[in-house]
């Protein structure tokens, strides 16, 4: 890949990175409930997502997905499904002790949070559509493409890795604000709400005409 070609694609990384999304709603909820540590699990499994799509689009497999109906409406209400489970989660979640000297916090299994990001973004077939429709116009056809994918994958987890770190790290920062149940209570619910909202824009999905 020339070196022009991958700064034009670092540079769209970041924009589609920071633009506010599903990816970056889990991180915010994961860091205001378990702190940046622990939260940033989630974060990771958002990447395993990622690799998995962009895996698909270079084996032409999303092609295939993105010509079936059934299979990009499948997937799409899976996503929604998902996304109202963690509103309805969010929504549920107990306020818990935010003072100095609490002697319990909470803490999420690595392994669960790592599963929650995995299925946010797997789930998400307009990703998919986005990644099918983009990348193929930063890879030159009479090269390598195991390499040119490579180097795409590694990029936008790179910069993805960091985007959400600072989601899942401004969170954790308003974690320490929130000392009474009510101001955790509202902040649970906003994220709920946020979820909602996540699903009700993935229910307006419609696979483009072929």
């Amino acid at each position: 890949m020339e070196l022009q070609t991958w700064l034009a694609f670092f540079a769209a990384c970041w924009v589609i990175s920071l633009s506010p999304g599903a990816g970056a709603i889990a991180s915010m909820s994961s860091g205001l409930q378990y702190g940046f540590w622990r939260g940033y699990w989630n974060a990771l499994g958002l990447q395993l997502g990622l690799a998995l799509q962009i895996a698909i689009v270079g084996a032409g497999v999303g092609a295939i997905l993105t010509a079936s109906a059934t299979a990009f409406y499948a997937i799409k209400w899976f996503g929604v499904a998902y996304l109202v489970y963690l509103a309805i989660k969010q929504w549920r979640a107990l306020p818990s002790d935010m003072s100095d000297n609490a002697a319990v916090r909470p803490i999420g299994k690595p392994l669960v949070l790592i599963f929650r990001g995995f299925l946010v973004n797997i789930s998400n077939p307009k990703a998919l559509v986005f990644m099918l429709a983009v990348l193929p116009q930063f890879i030159d056809p009479h090269a390598p493409l195991l390499a040119q994918y490579l180097i795409i994958g590694v990029t936008m987890i790179c910069v993805d890795l960091i985007v959400m770190a600072g989601y899942t790290g401004l969170a954790s920062r308003v974690l320490r604000l929130l000392r009474t149940p009510k101001q955790q209570k509202r902040m649970n619910r906003t994220f709920a709400g946020l979820f909602i909202g996540a699903a009700a824009f993935m229910a307006t999905l419609r696979k483009a005409a072929v």
